[in-house]
């Protein structure tokens, strides 16, 4: 198991816990997930960081229950094991970005049980940082098929289906709030 941080900076000497710049709807006893915490992805969760920050992005990928219908009618004949979707408005700066991976150590953690997120009250200091520099390629190793779409909107109802779902930055995705 390996646990990473994704960033623009590649100059990070310690991570320390800080609140979400835009809170989320927390369920129910959850609210303190938007306290002061230093986030980390495991590793096969990972490849949705591989992306500028503010990129709005959706990955699918299939699970153990996932129906023949959605899987026809959502993923195709494609032996991927992520299908990453960005705008086309985006794809320039998802081409020029480099993107630092720092790999964290998994007992500062607790697993929050939800695509791959793992959270830490406490700084933390990384193992190791490797560059990013080219996106694509990243994605590409990690079996990870890259969608350019002119808008994320046609797969709002993606999340009624029996794949997994996430989205992130979707609020500066063209549409998406509108």
């Amino acid at each position: 198991m390996r646990l990473f941080h994704f960033s623009d900076d590649p100059n990070i000497a310690v991570f320390e816990p800080r609140a979400v710049l835009v809170p989320s709807v927390r369920p129910e006893g959850r609210d303190w997930l938007n306290g002061p915490l230093v986030w980390a992805i495991d590793e096969f969760c990972s490849p949705m960081y591989f992306f500028p920050r503010d990129c709005p992005r959706i990955m699918l990928w299939r699970k153990p229950n996932t129906s023949a219908a959605d899987l026809a009618a959502w993923w195709g004949q494609r032996d991927c094991r992520m299908i990453a979707h960005i705008e086309w408005a985006w794809y320039e700066r998802f081409r020029a970005e480099t993107i630092y991976r720092y790999e964290l150590p998994v007992a500062a953690f607790d697993d929050l049980g939800d695509a791959g997120m793992w959270v830490s009250p406490v700084a933390v200091t990384p193992l190791a940082v490797e560059a990013l520099p080219d996106l694509a390629l990243a994605l590409r190793d990690a079996n990870v098929e890259l969608r350019v779409m002119e808008r994320l909107t046609p797969l709002r109802e993606v999340w009624d289906t029996t794949l997994h779902a996430s989205g992130a930055r979707l609020r500066n995705a063209a549409g998406w709030n509108g």
